[in-house]
């Protein structure tokens, strides 16, 4: 008998996104590249916010996502 469609079963990873321009772009990059090899993902957390300075200015941002996505059957 199939599973409900509420009863889902959830794999974690752990990605790394970075960008010169935003936390926002980081999340995208990282969200974007992942997406060409992972199916089937349905839901981020940002678990960790950091960045580079650069000569006292902001030189890149970068994001630590906690990414679920259903397995398959």
């Amino acid at each position: 008998m199939p599973a409900a469609e509420h009863d889902h079963v959830y794999k974690i990873l752990d990605l790394v996104g970075s960008s010169e321009t935003s936390i926002e772009d980081a999340i995208k990059n990282a969200i974007s590249r992942a997406s060409k090899t992972v199916r089937e993902m349905r839901w981020f957390e940002v678990v960790q916010t950091r960045g580079h300075i650069d000569n006292g200015t902001v030189g890149h941002y970068q994001v630590t996502l906690r990414v679920g996505f259903t397995l398959e059957e």
